[in-house]
């Protein structure tokens, strides 16, 4: 039997049942840029070499870790609803309380 915590409030979960699965992937955005008539005339074949030869050398799991970042959280339904809401927690930074002195 697996035992399943909310990654959030640290709940015990009795059952796959009565929890949610949350995936986050995080990667660069892609802006192609614009082709100029210099670039259509220019040959990238060593810029290409030297690439390859860069990405030969790199470690692998650098080169992974830049690429993109895979993330997964077990939410009871309480968190799950919460999440929801405010998916990237910006009602409690804004959220102060001050005494009336």
């Amino acid at each position: 039997m697996t035992h399943i915590t909310c990654d959030h409030c640290g709940k015990q979960l009795r059952s796959r049942q009565d929890h949610f699965v949350v995936k986050i992937e995080v990667f660069a955005a892609h802006n192609p840029a614009e082709i100029t008539e210099a670039d259509l005339e220019e040959d990238h074949m060593e810029a290409v070499s030297q690439l390859l030869r860069e990405m030969e050398d790199a470690d692998e799991a650098d080169a992974l870790e830049a690429a993109s970042h895979h993330l997964r959280y077990d939410l009871c339904p309480d968190c799950r609803r919460r999440f929801l809401r405010d998916p990237l927690n910006k009602d409690s930074i804004h959220k102060f309380d001050f005494s009336e002195n």
